[in-house]
């Protein structure tokens, strides 16, 4: 399909069954507003989603774990050293299980940067995490900025977890926009070997939500 100026218009679908570093490519060309110039990862662990990327040299890194040699070593939840208004885009991927451990395969807390656990005392949420993140979101984003935030609902001690409607929550409560949401799918479920008895559907897919620094998500004509 094309415009009346002959020039193609590109089509993202709700449902994306490529990696995240393709994924990523992507949005950046559909979502933003203006061409993207700097790009924080605040959660950039070993910097997977950025290997082969066509934004690789836009992107600086945050990690907790001095271990990763990221740009900024620093906490998410605070962004001390960042300053207002200074990104076109923030990418989160926060921890998707409330308590980590290893597997027969890989080490879960270094691959996946699960070094906190939410425990009986936030209800096995990350909501709180969230919520802090949101704020520092909002802050350091430029207007019209965005939120790139991978996100997967999960079960833990009998009972599931609606992660995607608490970021979401986050995010709304900070002013932001919450404006798009593909859901991304993999081969195959994550199944622990300690797992017996099913009693809730396998998660094969995450959500990448995209959300607007604004009060609205529409794109300039």
């Amino acid at each position: 399909m094309k415009s009346d100026s002959s020039i193609p218009i590109k089509v993202l679908t709700s449902v994306w069954e490529g990696d995240d570093t393709s994924f990523l490519d992507a949005a950046l060309e559909f979502y933003p507003l203006q061409p993207v110039q700097r790009i924080l990862d605040c959660t950039i662990n070993e910097g997977r989603f950025w290997k082969g990327s066509h934004f690789r040299d836009k992107v600086t890194g945050m990690d907790i774990n001095p271990d990763h040699c990221s740009d900024i070593v620093g906490d998410n939840r605070i962004m001390a050293t960042v300053k207002d208004a200074t990104f076109d885009v923030i990418v989160y991927d926060p921890p998707h299980v409330p308590n980590q451990g290893r597997d027969q395969q890989k080490d879960f807390c270094r691959r996946f940067g699960l070094g906190g656990k939410a425990g009986k005392e936030t209800a096995y949420s990350f909501i709180h995490d969230y919520r802090l993140v949101a704020i520092q979101a909002h802050r350091v984003l430029k207007p019209g900025g965005l939120l790139l935030a991978k996100v997967i609902d999960y079960v833990h001690n009998h009972r599931y977890h609606w992660a995607l409607f608490d970021l979401v929550q986050a995010i709304q409560m900070v002013g932001m926009t919450p404006c798009d949401l593909v859901i991304k799918v993999r081969q195959g479920p994550m199944i622990d070997p300690k797992w017996k008895t099913q009693h809730h559907a396998r998660r094969r897919h995450a959500y990448w939500l995209i959300a607007r620094n604004s009060s609205r998500c529409e794109r300039r004509a």
